[in-house]
Formats: C-alpha cells, structure tokens, sequence
C-alpha cells in the first residue's frame, strides 16, 4: 500500500515507560499496518522521570504535575510536532491546563473510547484503572457527559487493591498470576451491578490480561487512543475543539 503519513506525532512518556513502550508499538504497528512495507510511525517523545510524577500525585500536587508535563508538551510542540498525546491516563487529570499552556492540540484519551462505546449501543460500562482515575472521577465524567454513558467503578477497597498491584507491580515490570485473577474477579464483579462492558483505563493493565480474556466486552484505552493518533496523522487534518481535541 502506498501513502505517507503527513502530520508528525508527539508523544509524552515515562508514565511509567511500560506504559510508554505500548504506545511506542501500538502507534508504530497501526501505522505498519495501514501503510505496508517497511513504514513506521513518524513521531517524537519526550520521557519523563515517573519517580517525580508518582511522588507529586501521591502528595496531591497536581498542579506541579500539570507545570511538569505541560513542559514536556511545550517541548514537543517547539519541535514540530502536529499534536501531543499522553501516554497513560491518569495525567488526564490536569488536560485542561495541559491543553492551555500548547498552540497545537491535546489528543484526550477518553474520546476514541467513547465514540466506540457510543457506536455499540452500550449504556452503562464499568471502569477499571489507578486509585487515581477512579476516585477523581476525571475520565469517568467525560465519557458520561459527552457519550451519555452511565459509569461504574469498583467499592473503595478493591479499588485501593487494583491501585497497589498497578503501582507495586506493573509499573515495575511484574506481572503475577494472582494479581490476574484480581483483576478479573473485579470485571465480574462490575458485570454483576449491571456493567455491559469494561473500559480498561490504565495503561498497564494489559500486562496483566488481553482484552479477550475479560468476561464481557472491553475496550483497552490505550489500543484506541494510539489507533485515534494514527487516524489524524494519516489523514493530515487539524484537530478541532469537541472531536477528541482539548485546546
């Protein structure tokens, strides 16, 4: 297949670079694979220091952490690049100012995944992600306010226990069988209360188990939003304000 990708991607990583390593692969894949030949992703990422990120959250400093990542940003966007994507979910939190502080676009990862669930009919989607995703309830408003989705999330205790093993381990490279099941058992469970679907919104959740392996339907955020990346690199057209954008 012939074609060449006309807008260059920016990428913001180190949050945690396992998650940053997905995105690397999934974007340069989807690119492959629309593409052909010996194409790949056009694209720059500026690597943060999680350790930072991490600690900031942690503290509740979210303020600094939208200062720390909307340099990454900046950097970016004086390097040329068309728009910028973060590389996990949970620094969605602070988009907005994020989004302030660029003259290009930020792609939000919300977006994508809610114009699928939107496009299948679903009403009502359980959410899986960081203590931090599911308490601040940053992507669950969004999907509920712009795609009319009814959002449930798991009780406060086995939210701190998801939280740990995405913290403790996956951010660390380990994967456990345990922590699998865990995982699993919190989808049945969100499937029980009604859930016709699950957004797994955390970056390192796929360490831990495929999509398919889910007992209903899920939507890996990430899958999606490197597939939207692509979609707008690609097709060379400017974001606007409302179709995935935050400006």
């Amino acid at each position: 297949m012939t074609g060449r990708q006309t807008q260059l991607i920016g990428l913001i990583g180190g949050m945690s670079w396992e998650s940053s390593a997905l995105y690397y692969r999934f974007v340069n894949q989807a690119v492959h694979r629309r593409l052909g030949g010996h194409h790949n992703a056009r694209s720059l990422m500026f690597t943060l220091d999680f350790d930072e990120l991490n600690d900031l959250a942690a503290k509740g400093d979210w303020d600094q952490v939208a200062a720390v990542v909307s340099g990454a940003a900046q950097n970016l966007e004086a390097a040329g690049v068309a728009f910028v994507m973060l590389t996990a979910v949970t620094p969605h939190y602070v988009a907005d100012k994020i989004a302030t502080a660029l003259k290009v676009p930020l792609l939000h990862i919300a977006d994508p995944t809610g114009k699928m669930l939107q496009a299948a009919g679903l009403r009502r989607v359980g959410l899986l992600a960081t203590r931090y995703t599911m308490d601040l309830g940053f992507l669950a408003d969004r999907l509920e306010k712009r795609f009319d989705l009814e959002v449930l999330v798991p009780p406060d205790e086995q939210r701190a226990q998801l939280h740990r093993i995405i913290i403790e381990e996956l951010t660390l490279g380990v994967v456990r069988p345990e922590s699998r099941e865990v995982l699993l058992q919190l989808a049945r469970d969100l499937a029980a209360r009604g859930a016709e679907a699950i957004v797994v919104a955390c970056t390192e959740l796929p360490l831990l188990a495929a999509t398919e392996e889910y007992p209903i339907p899920a939507y890996d955020v990430v899958k999606l939003h490197a597939e939207a990346a692509v979609d707008l690199a690609l097709a060379g057209d400017t974001l606007q304000g409302g179709q995935g954008a935050e400006r």
